[in-house]
């Protein structure tokens, strides 16, 4: 089994079932030890901001808010670079422990001995 888990979410409340999975399977891999970093891309982007985890709803699935915090109190949750431009998020707007940073960044640590990689 690989040791850290990479996860790019690129959904958002656009494709609700898809971004609910990324944030589960990210939130199960920290409760079972894997060392996990979560990108945020497109649409999830928002979800670096303060109350915004909070509006996301799907029936049968875990809150928002809570997977964020469990994978922020093991994990590492990565807002991308040209994503927070495009939506003029900045350092000071994220999520205490959310960090902005590009795609040097992420195919460093995707590629990284002993790590998986998904995509949602």
């Amino acid at each position: 089994m690989a040791k850290k888990l990479v996860i790019k979410v690129t959904a958002g409340s656009d494709a609700p079932e898809r971004c609910s999975q990324a944030f589960t399977v990210a939130a199960v891999a920290v409760a079972s030890g894997v060392e996990v970093s979560l990108w945020l891309t497109g649409e999830s982007s928002w979800f670096a901001l303060p109350g915004r985890a909070a509006e996301f709803e799907l029936p049968h699935a875990a809150p928002l808010p809570d997977l964020i915090e469990s994978i922020l109190a093991a994990g590492r949750i990565t807002l991308c670079t040209q994503c927070a431009a495009r939506r003029e998020i900045t350092e000071k707007d994220v999520i205490e422990g959310v960090r902005i940073a590009g795609a040097q960044v992420f195919v460093q640590e995707a590629l990284a001995d002993e790590t998986q990689a998904l995509v949602y």
